[in-house]
């Protein structure tokens, strides 16, 4: 029996429907018993660039100490990039971490460690 192409098309555009909807269904990555296991963590930053200079404001709302530290990378290629010294912010304490570039910054983030 030989398919027209508008049943070809249209049985061609159900496969890739279904195929697609099949892709957009959410997978876990972490199976269920260890995300209701796992405590929030992590302070909350803001940094800000003005000019050369930066600086960021790390909020811990949570009881476990978080160690924070800047990281600062430079938009010249000869400009040294830096990073910080981890600083531990507490239980409902904010901490200041700064750095700098020589001229334009690139690009800024924050890292954050699990106090021992």
């Amino acid at each position: 029996m030989r398919l027209s192409r508008r049943t070809a098309s249209l049985s061609l555009a159900v496969a890739l429907v279904m195929t697609l909807a099949y892709e957009a269904v959410p997978h876990a990555r972490v199976p269920a018993a260890e995300q209701e296991s796992a405590e929030p963590f992590g302070a909350a930053c803001r940094t800000r660039v003005t000019g050369s200079r930066v600086t960021a404001y790390c909020h811990n709302p949570y009881p476990e100490p978080d160690r924070v530290s800047l990281h600062v990378e430079c938009a010249r290629w000869w400009d040294i990039d830096t990073d910080s010294s981890p600083v531990e912010a507490g239980p409902a304490q904010t901490v200041r971490l700064t750095g700098r570039c020589w001229k334009e910054v690139g690009e800024v983030w924050i890292s954050h460690r699990r106090a021992s």
